[in-house]
């Protein structure tokens, strides 16, 4: 089972970036994903690093608690996990042309009981999460105002939330 998604973000990368890396302020933008934390590794987003977080694909929560296994940072982030019988990888790649990143998403499922989330149509509220933290995500960087994060403290005073 895959689920690929891509969006169009009209900020610049490092705000696209700085916001989707600081992981453990996910729950400030993000409705997909809850109570995102790092659990092991360095508190950046990196190779080695282990977080979780809560989703709802079915009427109850699942904890996830994933491993980065690669992290290019503003290019490419590939987590691994399993749970209940299913293992997944899910691949995130950033690409930023005329100040506008686009984002892909895909995400990969195998084990033996991928067939019983098919039964439960998991794959349809799996994707619509996955759209869900694409759209709040594109939300939270284009709110910014596509400033780069680096610009004056004037700047981050009026931009609010954007210093994630």
């Amino acid at each position: 089972m895959v689920i690929k998604e891509e969006i169009e973000i009209n900020a610049p990368l490092n705000v696209v970036w700085r916001i989707f890396s600081q992981m453990e302020d996910w729950d400030s933008w993000n409705t997909a994903c809850r109570s995102c934390c790092i659990t092991a590794g360095d508190a950046s987003l990196s190779a080695g690093t282990c977080f979780s977080f809560v989703i709802r694909p079915l009427a109850f929560p699942l904890k996830v608690q994933p491993k980065i296994v690669k992290c290019d940072p503003g290019r490419e982030v590939i987590w691994e996990g399993g749970k209940l019988g299913i293992n997944a990888s899910h691949t995130w790649q950033f690409h930023e042309e005329d100040g506008k990143v686009t984002l892909l998403s895909v995400e990969s499922f195998k084990g033996p009981m991928v067939w019983v989330g098919y039964l439960l149509k998991v794959p349809e509220r799996l994707h619509r999460l996955t759209v869900e933290f694409l759209q709040t995500l594109k939300s939270a960087a284009e709110a910014c105002g596509g400033e780069s994060l680096e610009s004056d403290q004037h700047h981050a005073m009026k931009r609010g939330n954007c210093d994630y």
